[in-house]
């Protein structure tokens, strides 16, 4: 793959991650006692320097409204009156940030509703680099966002996500996870002042090697399928689908931290692992509404991968701009069709862990 590769995972614009990765956001909400308590702890210098707080891998914004809008309320009861709090939103310079700024204008539950000492800023710019200057960092928030790798390993044969791939392709997924996630951890321990703190939501892999997503990553590998037999994709753009995540399981998260304890001066301050519940499902378990059902898991599946699976049109790569909403509506409305004739929940497990800096 080329380096082409490393930008190609961003959500689907307009708004649309916002309005319906709703299963993200329920899996943030399970970290917040975890968050607020890393609040309490973090070690804020005396004086009138800005506070600085990090959200990697904001998206669109509206799913890091509730963290940052806690995290400022909770420093207000810390901090002199007045004192600059910076929130730093952090994305691939190809996310929607449009959306983002609309989020911080003007959503009614903006975090700078009411205090004019928080300054929002973004920063385009992948979490696998340097994003700030180190040891500038008091807080930092990441959900969901260190699932997507730098790069895509391999091709996946038959499939486009790792979770179905075996043996060889299966294991370079595996390493590349394993040196991102280095990676991520001592970029963000360069980042973070002494005695600041990290929290990192992550969708969990059981030890079983099962995520919860497996049917709709099923339903959407068909739909892609019979795409290339409807003539709507060739089959060289079917080969090079593949999506840039890869879910890791507790053992994986810990491993850096086996042999001292501590990886880059961080350490783990707390580790849950907590059963999140599919929404959605709940909802059609009430209603029987398998219609609502299969709308809801269609877009939650498009705003998130549709994107990254689009990004290997050939159309969309020769500056066909309504190529990538084509694909878009044809995925949606295949997903619609098979979720509805096979209603399946997406219970999952969400891992959050609390990192602190000590040197």
């Amino acid at each position: 793959m080329s380096t082409e590769s490393r930008l190609q995972a961003v959500m689907e614009g307009r708004g649309a991650y916002n309005k319906y990765a709703k299963l993200p956001a329920g899996g943030a909400a399970l970290a917040l006692p975890l968050w607020e308590d890393a609040i309490r702890r973090v070690e804020i210098e005396a004086g009138h320097q800005p506070v600085v707080l990090v959200d990697y891998g904001s998206s669109q914004g509206k799913n890091s409204l509730v963290p940052m809008q806690i995290a400022v309320s909770c420093l207000r009861h810390r901090l002199e009156a007045g004192r600059p709090i910076w929130v730093f939103h952090v994305d691939q310079p190809s996310n929607d940030f449009n959306a983002l700024f609309d989020v911080l204008d003007a959503d009614p539950e903006r975090y700078t509703l009411g205090d004019a000492s928080v300054f929002p800023a973004a920063v385009g710019r992948s979490f696998y680099e340097e994003v700030l200057p180190p040891g500038s960092v008091h807080l930092g928030w990441c959900s969901y966002a260190a699932v997507w790798l730098s790069r895509v390993p391999a091709l996946i044969p038959g499939h486009f996500v790792s979770l179905r791939s075996t043996s060889e392709v299966r294991l370079e997924y595996e390493r590349q996870a394993a040196r991102d996630w280095e990676a991520f951890l001592a970029l963000r321990a360069q980042e973070l002042r002494s005695g600041g703190r990290l929290i990192v939501v992550l969708p969990g892999l059981a030890d079983d090697g099962t995520s919860g997503f497996e049917t709709i990553m099923d339903h959407a590998n068909d739909v892609v399928a019979q795409m290339v037999a409807e003539g709507s994709l060739s089959t060289e753009e079917r080969g090079q689908m593949a999506l840039r995540t890869h879910p890791r399981k507790k053992s994986d998260l810990l491993a850096p931290f086996e042999r001292d304890r501590s990886f880059c001066h961080l350490s783990v301050e707390a580790f849950e692992t907590t059963e999140l519940r599919d929404v959605a499902w709940t909802d059609y378990e009430m209603d029987r509404d398998t219609e609502a059902l299969a709308t809801k898991h269609a877009l939650f599946f498009r705003s998130i991968f549709g994107p990254s699976l689009g990004s290997a049109l050939e159309r969309l790569r020769s500056g066909d701009a309504e190529a990538l909403q084509i694909f878009g509506d044809r995925l949606e409305a295949g997903l619609r069709q098979r979720v509805a004739s096979q209603p399946t929940p997406m219970h999952s497990s969400v891992q959050i862990m609390v990192l602190a800096k000590r040197n």
